[in-house]
């Protein structure tokens, strides 16, 4: 891309911000430049927090989400100085000669780690390991040598441990531990003293140019160091700041503004903590807290594919849903949740989740994907078409494909993005949705009428003729359809690709394919008013952080003049049981 490219693609980033997120970026990088620089008085201000001895601490019988429970195994191996983070193993403190960790001797810098494995490091919520009931012997004495090199090998200020997300997160960690690890031990006067810095620092440091789930966990955690400190007056105020930011990012529907499900999991789970906290200290649950939470966790039911799992939209990893208790799945063949902008259609062994909303909030593009009109399929319960999910969120070629348009269940036009999807969190120009409409019978029976889904967007309106793409599904007992149309000028090249889940067999036929897997086989039939181009590939598929697996991808070109239109037709031809 040119400078002036460059230029124009930022300015249209940037045009889509709050006037103020800039100068709170400013700010905080102005505060956390003087931490850097040790200047006495800023320090002074900006880690000044309540009285260190001050406090009761957090009630016995409240147990946060992050307390789950660990294996033996596991807290061996942590108190032996070796972290599996994110599905990575490495070693932090190395072994002495008698197989105990050198906590003295620990790398919390590993600077040859990920960032956010990282982050998950100095997050010390994998600390829980020490206090999983009943504690191991050694757990005191080993988390406190852990904790006094942490303190000495990590300044005030310094690195990405300092970052205000990381260091909310171990805020919340080193609240919830200190009753069982750290109360009435040597570390408890300097434990107490970096809680109340913590404060200080959090107060002054909340993520107000960010804002999203970010400025939640930042709350959270103000108010979990708010309750240990016996600070009402602080309390109210985090509290009436929650409430403010409730009121923006939980939508009419219950989903959360990012429309990313792996996150609206992350913010339920902040606010089941925080009702909970609250609860066992006494203090008033706020109404519109727990409304906030019954709202969400409808939301996560109506969202979770036929198996309890959730979808991997937009950004996110892999989440366990138990904990947070979703309610159950919605009845009927269709639920729209129009705010979101998302469609649930069951139709015999039929499950689409279609994407007709958003790709993000105007002011937070950090989680988008340029996936507008995408959708994830299940078949008798077996995934078929998939997300391709997110490995990792290190700026490059794979999170620059994981974002991208060609990486989704839905169609691109001339190799372009619908929306301008860039860097490893930025968006400029953005898919706008319109003229969205789902349409049910509710009639009983096999003779059941189709349900129906449509809308249309306008990501390629940058592109000459102005070029918009609509998208209808028809979901039958015996079929899914979907027809694409193209609109506007020009010639132009649109490709449709659809990525089938890992496993799964691809072959080509006269005028489709076939797609065979644990729910027997599918036909697909692909029509065209110009000479469709098939082709039979294949691409990778996030299998956790930093890794991918390779599945089928089925893709269809057509390059003449608009208006272009591509159906695409998938039907059962043997069940599961007839397969085996």
């Amino acid at each position: 891309m040119t400078r002036g490219g460059e230029i124009m693609r930022l300015a249209r980033t940037t045009a889509q911000l709050h006037p103020g997120q800039a100068g709170q970026r400013l700010r905080l990088r102005l505060q956390r430049l003087a931490l850097n620089r040790r200047l006495p008085a800023a320090n002074r201000w900006l880690l000044a927090g309540p009285d260190q001895m001050a406090g009761p601490g957090w009630p016995s019988d409240f147990t946060p989400l992050d307390a789950r429970p660990f294996d033996a195994e596991t807290a061996g191996r942590t108190r032996a100085g070796e972290l599996c983070l994110l599905g990575k193993t490495r070693v932090i403190a190395p072994p002495a000669a008698d197989g105990t960790a050198r906590w003295a001797k620990s790398d919390w810098a590993a600077a040859d780690a990920p960032l956010l494995w990282r982050y998950h490091l100095y997050y010390w919520d994998w600390a829980w390991a020490l206090a999983s009931e009943p504690p191991p012997e050694d757990a005191r004495t080993v988390f406190a040598a852990a904790w006094r090199s942490w303190h000495t090998a990590i300044g005030w200020g310094s690195g990405p441990a300092w970052y205000p997300y990381p260091a909310a997160l171990r805020a919340w960690s080193f609240c919830g531990l200190f009753a069982g690890l750290v109360r009435g031990s040597e570390i408890e006067g300097a434990y107490r003293g970096e809680l109340a810095a913590l404060t200080g620092f959090l107060r002054r440091n909340l993520e107000t140019d960010v804002g999203g789930n970010h400025l939640v966990k930042n709350l959270k955690a103000l108010a979990g160091l708010a309750v240990f400190f016996g600070d009402d007056a602080l309390l109210k105020r985090t509290l009436g700041r929650i409430g403010r930011e409730l009121r923006v990012q939980v939508l009419p529907d219950g989903g959360h503004y990012e429309r990313a499900p792996a996150y609206h999991c992350q913010v339920l789970g902040d606010l089941i903590d925080l009702a909970g906290l609250l609860s066992a200290a006494g203090c008033p649950v706020p109404a519109e807290l727990d409304a906030a939470v019954t709202v969400m966790r409808d939301w996560l039911g109506a969202v979770l594919d036929p198996v309890g799992q959730v979808p991997l939209l937009n950004d996110g990893f892999p989440v366990d849903p138990a904990p947070l208790r979703p309610s159950r799945p919605p009845a009927g063949p269709l639920h729209l949740l129009p705010d979101t902008g998302l469609a649930r259609v069951a139709v015999g062994g039929w499950h689409l989740l279609a994407d007709v909303g958003l790709p993000c909030p105007a002011e937070l593009p950090a989680h988008a994907h340029a996936d507008t009109l995408g959708c994830v399929v299940h078949l008798d319960r077996q995934p078929l078409l998939v997300d391709t999910g997110t490995s990792g969120y290190a700026p490059g070629a794979a999170r620059d494909y994981e974002r991208s348009t060609a990486a989704h269940n839905t169609l691109d036009v001339d190799g372009r993005d619908s929306t301008e999807v860039w860097g490893a969190f930025r968006a400029g120009r953005r898919a706008r949705v319109r003229n969205v409409r789902a349409n049910a019978d509710h009639s009983p029976g096999p003779a059941r009428g189709p349900v129906t889904v449509q809308a249309v967007h306008d990501g390629y309106r940058g592109l000459p003729g102005r070029p918009a793409h609509g998208r209808r599904w028809t979901v039958r007992a015996d079929e899914l359809r979907v027809d694409d149309t193209v609109t506007g000028g020009g010639r132009h090249r649109v490709t449709v690709r659809w990525h089938l889940a890992p496993g799964l067999r691809l072959r080509l036929e006269r005028g489709g394919a076939v797609v065979t897997g644990p729910a027997g086989e599918v036909a697909v039939a692909v029509t065209a008013n110009g000479e469709p181009a098939l082709a039979a590939l294949t691409g990778p598929v996030s299998a956790g952080f930093g890794r991918t697996v390779q599945a089928p991808v089925l893709a269809c070109t057509v390059h003449r003049e608009l208006p272009i239109t591509i159906s695409t037709r998938w039907r059962r031809v043997a069940s599961r049981q007839e397969a085996l």
